[in-house]
């Protein structure tokens, strides 16, 4: 793949994580990898944002922010109470069609979920897929509620005609719960497909060693890892009497 989209079943689910994941392993490879931020919001121009924090973990120097809107919400609106242009996806479609010609990837991490607005006209991150003909990997949360919120997402990209590149947990807690661990096969029926990975609760705190390792262990190998989803089913699946 030239061209990966990182989306999410909503907000704080882990996207910059699992974008910051999958940078590492293909920079670990020896890939030539660019990671492109249509718009972030929530951050001030003199705060560290998501791109930050994808160096950071990764070591991926090249970067590109295309927007910057200071409120927490979603870049249309965002962009309309501060008075400010909307991002331009088609723009944002043809600075990452460049990046190709030099990176064998560019990642682009969307803002929130698939259908968060990004202009007045209802652009999403799903309309910038269709654009790039990318697929989609598609970060969902373990707990109680994900499996509607997958669903949906799923279904809105079915719609669209969108690939799925995947379903990847964005954060396994540390002591999983019964929803957590019957979620698991769950999440594969509704993909169709084995997760392609799970990485741990609190990965962003690592340091950049220890998160390339957890980033190996937590990603299939479709995305350079060695995470076994048919181990991690059967290590997670409930005893019946729970």
């Amino acid at each position: 793949m030239s061209v990966l989209v990182v989306t999410g079943t909503g907000t704080g689910v882990g996207k910059t994580v699992v974008t910051a994941a999958v940078a590492a392993l293909a920079l670990d490879r020896g890939s030539s990898v660019a990671v492109v931020k249509p718009a972030q919001t929530g951050v001030t121009p003199a705060e560290p944002g998501d791109l930050d924090e994808i160096r950071r973990l990764s070591g991926a120097a090249d970067g590109l922010e295309l927007a910057r809107y200071d409120l927490p919400l979603a870049p249309a609106a965002a962009a309309r109470l501060a008075g400010r242009t909307p991002p331009d996806l088609h723009a944002a479609a043809r600075r990452v069609a460049a990046l190709t010609a030099d990176h064998r990837l560019v990642l682009v991490e969307g803002a929130g979920g698939l259908l968060v607005r990004f202009d007045d006209e209802g652009r999403t991150i799903a309309d910038l897929a269709r654009l790039l003909d990318a697929p989609l990997l598609v970060v969902v949360a373990a707990a109680l509620g994900t499996l509607n919120h997958t669903a949906l997402t799923l279904e809105a990209m079915a719609h669209r005609g969108l690939r799925l590149g995947g379903l990847v947990i964005g954060a396994w807690p540390r002591h999983p719960d019964l929803a957590c661990r019957s979620n698991v096969r769950d999440l594969e029926t509704l993909s169709a497909r084995p997760l392609a990975g799970v990485l741990p609760e609190g990965a962003g705190r690592l340091d950049r060693a220890a998160f390339v390792r957890a980033a190996r262990w937590g990603l299939g190998a479709e995305l350079g890892g060695t995470f076994d989803a048919a181990d991690f089913r059967r290590s997670t699946t409930p005893d019946p009497k729970e």
